[in-house]
């Protein structure tokens, strides 16, 4: 599990943490069932407060991003995150925003945009079924 913390970004670490789980379950990187490392691990890693962790999880937890499943650990939720769909959406929405603030920039009409996204999407290769 990849988490980057920034000192400087005016959000609290616990927070940071949250999100970035959050996002790591909603775009599959963290699949149901995935084990998240226990608190002090991660706390180590990232050299900060377990207590923070611990916070993360909890809020996590609430969320029901997870499960603590007794002593044994903390996993992503079987059934995956039921924020997972609003998660990818609200991802979706940043990129979007900026690819159209970018392209008004740019002076590219939405028509011209659609034409643009619909040819680099023919381009691409076919999906991989699961």
């Amino acid at each position: 599990m990849h988490i980057r913390i920034s000192a400087n970004d005016g959000v609290p670490i616990y927070l940071q943490v949250v999100n970035q789980v959050k996002y790591l379950v909603a775009s599959g990187r963290l699949e149901p069932g995935a084990e998240l490392p226990p608190i002090r691990v991660l706390a180590d890693r990232l050299l900060i407060n377990p207590n923070t962790v611990a916070r993360a999880y909890r809020e996590l937890e609430v969320a029901g991003v997870v499960v603590k499943r007794g002593t044994t650990g903390t996993f992503v939720s079987d059934t995956g995150s039921p924020l997972a769909r609003r998660e990818k959406n609200r991802i979706l929405t940043e990129r979007i925003d900026a690819l159209l603030a970018e392209a008004r920039q740019l002076g590219f009409t939405n028509d011209a945009l659609f034409e643009l996204i619909r040819q680099r999407d023919e381009a691409l290769p076919p999906p991989q079924e699961s």
